[in-house]
């Protein structure tokens, strides 16, 4: 199997392209399906965090152990806004108690 390399611009193209698919997907998710995608979503992130450190483990340059500890930081970031979301979401359908 022949490994592939593509140019910066092939991958920025991917990119905006991906942006633009990911809008679209999540715009059209009702209110009902959101919380069980977003627990997929968060078991996604944490492989995703997983990976991130895996990879910034094998750094050898100070560019790809910078670029390593942001990857961290945002999917840390994404994991546990995840998991708010997905509270928030959840408390929205328990039933209010008396007092409140």
């Amino acid at each position: 199997m022949e490994i592939v390399a593509l140019d910066g611009v092939t991958l920025l193209t991917i990119f905006v392209l991906s942006i633009f698919v990911g809008i679209e997907v999540i715009s059209k998710v009702s209110a009902i399906l959101h919380t069980p995608l977003m627990s997929g979503a968060n078991a996604i992130h944490g492989i995703v965090l997983i990976g991130a450190i895996m990879v910034t483990g094998h750094a050898e340059t100070a560019l790809e152990l910078g670029l390593g500890l942001l990857a961290i930081v945002l999917a840390t970031i994404n994991l546990v806004g995840g998991f708010v979301v997905t509270d928030r979401m959840l408390e929205m359908f328990k039933p209010k108690k008396s007092g409140e």
